[in-house]
């Protein structure tokens, strides 16, 4: 056989299969192809999708933990605010029950004062009466008479301890008051 004519045959049975792969197969595989590249660009743009989509959501996160920690510290500083105030309320009403409890102690005080010195004045009256009582009951001798002398003294001494003491717990007007009635007694028994 002839070369030459063997290359042309084969020319003309690539050709051929050329022009049939053309045809027929070619459009398949390209479309295969096109196909698989559009996949490709789908998947990559989603990708950059979901990459946008995690950052907003990451920047989303953020904002919302920060905005929680303002919250939190508010809510810490308006309960440390409210302590306060509640603190602020109990010493006051603790400072007024210790000033009612005080004021109450003060008069209870008082009133035990001033039953006690009438007591010591009726008592230092009694007393005033009964050294009286001795003194005149008796009969008027020398002896009797020296002792009148020292019972003048004590008397004296008595109404003097009496007069000075209750100056001492009587002030004012009322104190006064009864300094001058005491005065006043003292003149009429000498």
């Amino acid at each position: 056989m002839n070369i030459g004519i063997t290359l042309v045959i084969q020319g003309l049975a690539f050709f051929a299969v050329a022009w049939l792969v053309m045809t027929f197969g070619w459009p398949n595989i390209m479309s295969a192809i096109e196909e698989r590249q559009k996949k490709i660009a789908d998947g990559l743009a989603a990708a950059d999708r979901g990459q946008k989509d995690l950052d907003d959501a990451k920047a989303q996160a953020a904002e919302i933990v920060k905005e929680a920690r303002v919250k939190a510290a508010q809510v810490i500083d308006q309960a440390n605010r409210r302590s306060n105030v509640l603190v602020d309320e109990a010493k006051g009403t603790a400072s007024a029950e210790a000033d009612r409890v005080v004021a109450a102690a003060r008069d209870t005080i008082a009133i035990d004062a001033a039953r006690a010195r009438g007591e010591l004045r009726t008592e230092v009256a009694a007393l005033a009466v009964q050294g009286a009582s001795q003194l005149l009951g008796r009969e008027v001798n020398a002896a009797a008479h020296a002792d009148l002398g020292d019972a003048q003294a004590f008397v004296g001494r008595l109404l003097a301890l009496a007069a000075q003491a209750m100056r001492q717990n009587y002030d004012g007007a009322e104190g006064s008051g009864r300094r001058q009635k005491l005065a006043t007694r003292r003149r009429r028994h000498r």
